[in-house]
């Protein structure tokens, strides 16, 4: 009984959280969990589930779309551009690409890439002007892989003086709860 009542609780919580919107022109957006991209006509109903990082999430025509900040204007909000100051020494900052990374979120699960674990390795060729990163899914085989891979390479991209970034996924180790952060834990629920 304590699990069913925990459950409706959960599911009041997310009904109130939804919002109804109408597009303002047509947005660009990609299938969740797919990652195939449509386009949403504009004046059309989609509701909102989540906006986080800069992203969000709809449901149009029965299924949950990811629209990227970037296109939030289509949904009347204001659209993400990341501002970061250029460092003087003409160096990538890593603690710039951090904070990028942390603007990614999982389309899936209101948690960024970062304290979902995700993130495993950052290495910053100065003379290159290049960031590679490692990082990985929480199933290997889930669709929205190339979309989030997209998503790091466009944010960590804003950072001064990226000039490339180049992103591997990696299944090893493979990914479990315990990497994600207690902060991460928490907020889904999954900390014990």
């Amino acid at each position: 009984m304590w699990l069913w009542r925990k459950f409706q609780r959960r599911v009041i919580v997310s009904a109130q959280e939804r919002t109804l919107l109408t597009t303002t022109r047509d947005c660009p957006g990609r299938l969740v969990p797919v990652g195939d991209p449509l386009t949403i006509p504009a004046h059309t109903f989609v509701t909102l589930t989540q906006s986080l990082g800069g992203n969000y999430t709809v449901v149009y025509n029965g299924n949950m779309v990811r629209v990227d900040g970037t296109d939030a204007d289509a949904l009347g909000f204001e659209p993400t551009k990341l501002k970061f100051d250029t460092p003087a020494d003409g160096k990538i900052s890593e603690a710039q690409v951090w904070e990028a990374l942390h603007t990614v979120y999982d389309p899936e699960i209101p948690v960024d890439l970062v304290n979902l674990g995700l993130i495993y390795q950052l290495d910053i060729d100065q003379e290159a002007g290049a960031v590679t990163i490692d990082m990985t899914l929480t199933a290997p085989g889930c669709g929205m892989g190339p979309v989030l891979v997209g998503d790091v390479k466009y944010r960590v991209k804003q950072v001064p003086h990226v000039r490339e970034v180049r992103v591997e996924l990696v299944f090893d180790p493979p990914w479990n709860r315990d990497m994600m952060s207690e902060e991460a834990q928490l907020e889904t629920g999954l900390f014990f």
